[in-house]
């Protein structure tokens, strides 16, 4: 599929320099540090040296107070306290963080993660007759509850309270809990909204230390577990994110939790320099799987575990689960890819809705994203569900999914999520008309240029700017996310040196030795991902323009600079000015 590239606007060129003056660096950093709005010696400071001490006040969130105060009454009465959480990693991740911290304070915990075929998202009236049953009288929700209007005042009726730590999107009515903390509620004013779910749930407990004068150090120990929330929710690597972000991988890559420990062994990442995309790649999708398969109280089992040994044996059957998912996706991407094929209305539409009834639930969420490769455009793929069909939902860039999805909330039972994904439940004989309103809202307000899948560049390079020290700075940008991606360049007029060839067991990859004319004889590596089939285009000494992330390489203990390319097209300037020197060739002769 042909890629657009999008080159960002440039840095203004007064910031820049004061940058370069200010920093001491060269063009290609500064302008990088105006893009990502770093205009000032003190904002460059706080990027590239984040600090704990520059978190924010907890008690600027709303109902912080009411909350810690909750939390402190129902620990001095020795009440029964159930942590509720989703069953996906930002869920998982959470419940295990309050549930390690709060032990050291109150033995009288127990947690919940609701079933996803049997509950569904969020919270469940099962889940509260649950605790009521085992004599709960606090709950504290993680990553889910914002709009529980109707689950909390059934657990009020029930003598059970509820303080909600939730990062979605709100209704127009909040739940009647003792405290809502999430700083996208519209009346909340929290300086920084893109917390994740467990992030929220950190500034409670940072809330509680601060009001009981407990070492905050005692807490960050746990920030390993927000970490990998932050790089799974795929929430914005900025602010306070940045920061807890960086201690978290820190903490990752010098002594994580057993949990934690026991997956990235089994993943085969030990020993190397974790970072975001590792997380993403890695260690998620397998803690993911567990609530994908069977339950995520595996998940929570795996993430509070002390012993080494049985954290392994709960990695393993993660993994198993993982490896099961994993057959299964594949199974049903396939068979939803045959479906679009056969028929032509639906290869025609702005919108990708398949309906299948024996889909597997725990995994729908992925075949969106997986048809989005081949038809890029807004996908939900639905299945049956508990006398209902529930759909999983993807969008592409720039396009707000949540928004068209709430456009057809009439026909819908629920939905909530994000603006680029989402989940949502209606009854099967409201589907043809739910798959007609939501092709039309998207034709309605989706771009062109969204229909077609982009790379943002942030600048044009010289392949002779790329230096040790220049990547030794780049490094310093991590971690990269969400509104810090890591930098994408372009260069034109490459070549490749003769030695380029298909590398990888299928031949899928492209490895290459590229020169440029500033520095003809001096080869840069690089490698492409899955680009084997654009070999014709450039083999031959055509010349092509490339776009790329610089990374650095190991092999055999050898480390080197590494061109990772994006994409590449032929440069066209070239070919025709190459091809009308030939028509001039022949007409003189």
């Amino acid at each position: 599929m042909e890629k657009n590239w999008i080159i960002k606007e440039q840095g203004q060129p007064f910031a820049v320099k004061h940058i370069m003056e200010v920093l001491g660096v060269e063009y290609p950093v500064a302008n990088l540090l105006v893009q990502r709005g770093i205009t000032t010696f003190e904002q460059a400071k706080t990027f590239f040296r984040p600090s704990l001490s520059d978190l924010h006040d907890p008690f600027l969130m709303k109902d912080m107070e009411a909350a810690v105060i909750r939390l402190e009454k129902a620990i001095k009465n020795k009440e029964k306290i159930m942590i509720y959480g989703d069953y996906d990693v930002d869920g998982t991740t959470a419940v295990s963080l309050f549930l390690s911290f709060l032990k050291q304070f109150t033995p009288h915990l127990t947690y919940y993660i609701p079933d996803r075929y049997t509950e569904g998202y969020g919270i469940s009236f099962k889940g509260i007759d649950h605790a009521a049953f085992q004599g709960v009288t606090l709950i504290i929700s993680l990553d889910c509850g914002i709009k529980a209007v109707k689950k909390v005042a059934y657990a009020q009726q029930k003598g059970i309270d509820f303080i909600i730590c939730d990062h979605h999107t709100a209704g127009n009515k909040l739940p009647a809990a003792v405290a809502v903390l999430d700083p996208k509620r519209p009346d909340c004013n929290y300086p920084y909204k893109e917390l994740s779910g467990c992030g929220v749930g950190f500034k409670l407990l940072q809330a509680y230390c601060q009001k009981n004068n407990i070492d905050p150090q005692n807490l960050y120990e746990f920030l390993d577990l927000v970490a990998v929330s932050i790089a799974s929710d795929i929430v914005p690597i900025t602010g306070e994110n940045r920061i807890l972000a960086h201690y978290g991988l820190k903490k990752l890559n010098t002594n994580p939790r057993s949990g934690l420990k026991a997956i990235i062994s089994i993943a085969g990442i030990e020993g190397k320099n974790i970072c975001i995309d590792d997380i993403v790649f890695k260690i998620g999708p397998r803690i993911n799987a567990a609530g994908r398969i069977d339950t995520g109280k595996s998940s929570v089992e795996l993430l509070i575990a002390e012993d080494e040994k049985v954290a392994l044996d709960k990695g393993d059957l993660i993994n198993d689960f993982n490896n099961t998912r994993k057959n299964i996706d594949a199974t049903i991407t396939r068979e939803a890819l045959e479906m679009i094929a056969s028929n032509k209305e639906l290869q025609n539409r702005r919108t990708t809705v398949v309906y299948k009834p024996t889909w597997h639930k725990g995994v729908i969420g992925i075949v969106a994203s997986r048809l989005i490769e081949s038809y890029y455009r807004p996908t939900i793929v639905f299945t049956d569900s508990n006398g209902l069909i529930t759909g999983s939902a993807r969008s592409v860039p720039g396009f707000d999914l949540y928004r068209a999805i709430e456009s057809c909330s009439h026909l819908l039972e629920s939905f909530g999520g994000h603006m680029y994904a989402a989940g949502l439940t209606l009854r099967k004989e409201n589907f043809a008309a739910f798959q007609k309103q939501f092709e039309q809202v998207v034709t309605e307000n989706i771009l062109q240029e969204q229909l077609v899948p982009s790379i943002e560049i942030d600048m044009e390079l010289k392949l002779k700017d790329i230096s040790p020290k220049f990547l030794r700075i780049l490094k310093q940008f991590e971690p990269f996310g969400p509104e810090n991606m890591m930098p994408v360049f372009f260069t034109e007029n490459v070549v490749d040196n003769g030695t380029g060839r298909p590398v990888g067991s299928q031949k899928e990859h492209l490895k290459l030795n590229l020169l440029h004319e500033d520095e003809p004889f001096k080869p840069y590596s690089a490698i492409g991902f899955n680009l084997a089939h654009l070999y014709p285009e450039i083999a031959n000494g055509t010349p092509f323009d490339i776009c790329y992330c610089i990374e650095e390489n190991e092999y055999r203990g050898q480390k080197s600079i590494q061109l990772r390319i994006k994409d590449i097209k032929p440069d066209k300037k070239l070919i025709t000015e190459i091809k009308n020197n030939m028509t001039k060739l022949k007409q003189n002769n």
